[in-house]
């Protein structure tokens, strides 16, 4: 299993977009076998910075299964508006 963290920073205008984007490409997550969880989360301080987490089985489920599927298509039309907004996207392994 790893965690994908995916930092944003989106302008306060299209917050209502970005977090609309996410519901929707939600759908898509929801549907692929190798994803097992997900959040978007908002920052209390700055509200201008986002998260998303995304749990995958596995990397390689992530990057060739997930990807190769009919639902990343769906997924990444909804996010791809903001795309250009991403400043950092990592995935970590849990050790504890």
């Amino acid at each position: 299993m790893v965690v994908e963290y995916i930092r944003y920073r989106i302008d306060p205008d299209a917050a209502e977009a970005f977090e609309r984007a996410y519901a929707d490409a939600g759908g898509s997550l929801e549907a692929s076998s190798h994803c097992l969880d997900h959040d978007v989360s908002r920052c209390v301080e700055e509200p201008a910075a986002y998260v998303v987490r995304i749990i995958w089985d596995s990397l390689e489920g992530h990057e060739q299964g997930f990807r190769s599927s009919p639902e990343f298509a769906s997924f990444f039309a909804a996010v791809r508006p903001f795309v250009g907004q991403i400043e950092e996207m990592r995935h970590y392994e849990r050790i504890s």
